[in-house]
C-alpha cells in the first residue's frame, strides 16, 4: 500500500514491451493529498508521559505549538515536517510542577522558549505506518529523533478544509538533551525517570495553492 492509501481494486495488469520498464501508476486519490499542510493546534496535541517516584506516571502536554507538513503522495520519502513547541505552555495539571518544569532545573524557558523538530528523512514502514526522522532541539542541544506515525485518514471538514490526521510517538532519554535534574528516594531510585514517552496526535489543513 502507498502513502495515505486505503483498500482499492487493482487495475488489470498489461504486458510491457520487451526490454522496456514501466513506472508504477500513481493512485489519483493519493496524488490529490500531495501538498503543503498547516498543523491545526486546536485539534492536535503534543504530549508526554514520565515515571514519577518509581511507581506511577505523570502525563502532560504543550498547549501552544505550530508547524507544517509537506506530503508527497507519489514518493513518501520526499515528505517533510517541522514543529515549534512553546515551553511556557507546558501543562501537567499542577501549577507548582509546571513552574518547576519551566525553570532552570528543567527547560529554562526564559532562555530557551521553544522546543523544535525539523525532519530530515521519511519512510514507509508498511500499510499506513511511517517513520519520520529528524532533529529535536531542546534548550541548546540538538539530537536525532525517530517518530513512528500512523496515518488516520483524510477528510473535508464542514468548512471545506481538506484535512489529514496522524498519531504516533517516540521515546527519549531526557538526559540526552541536558534535562538531568532529579532527587533520590529514601527507598531507592529517583523521583523522575530518565525515559520520557512522547505522543503526537496531529490534524493538519491543506494550504490553498499559490496563485
Amino acid at each position: 500500500m502507498g502513502l495515505f492509501t486505503r483498500k482499492r481494486t487493482a487495475a488489470p495488469a498489461t504486458a510491457a514491451p520487451a526490454g522496456s520498464r514501466t513506472a508504477a501508476p500513481v493512485d489519483p486519490a493519493l496524488a490529490a493529498l500531495t501538498g503543503d499542510y498547516t498543523i491545526d493546534p486546536a485539534h492536535s496535541s503534543i504530549g508526554f508521559t514520565v515515571r514519577h517516584a518509581m511507581v506511577t506516571n505523570v502525563k502532560g502536554s504543550f498547549a501552544e505549538h505550530e508547524g507544517g507538513l509537506h506530503l508527497d503522495g507519489s514518493d513518501p520519502s520526499r515528505s517533510t515536517a517541522s514543529l515549534d513547541v512553546r515551553i511556557e505552555s507546558v501543562d501537567t495539571g499542577i501549577k507548582d510542577r509546571d513552574a518547576h518544569l519551566r525553570g532552570e532545573d528543567f527547560f529554562d524557558a526564559g532562555r530557551f522558549p521553544l522546543m523544535t523538530f525539523r525532519s530530515t528523512a521519511a519512510e514507509q514502514l508498511g500499510g499506513d505506518r511511517y517513520r519520520l526522522t529528524g532533529d529535536l532541539t531542546i534548550k541548546d542541544v540538538t539530537r536525532p529523533l525517530a517518530i513512528d506515525l500512523e496515518f488516520n485518514g483524510s477528510a473535508t471538514d464542514v468548512y471545506g478544509n481538506e484535512r489529514v490526521g496522524f498519531e504516533g510517538g517516540a521515546e527519549i532519554l531526557r538526559s540526552d538533551w541536558g534535562l538531568t535534574w532529579n532527587a533520590a528516594l529514601e527507598t531507592g531510585g529517583v523521583m523522575v525517570s530518565d525515559k520520557v514517552k512522547l505522543t503526537f496526535d496531529i490534524s493538519a489543513v491543506k494550504s490553498a495553492p499559490q496563485a
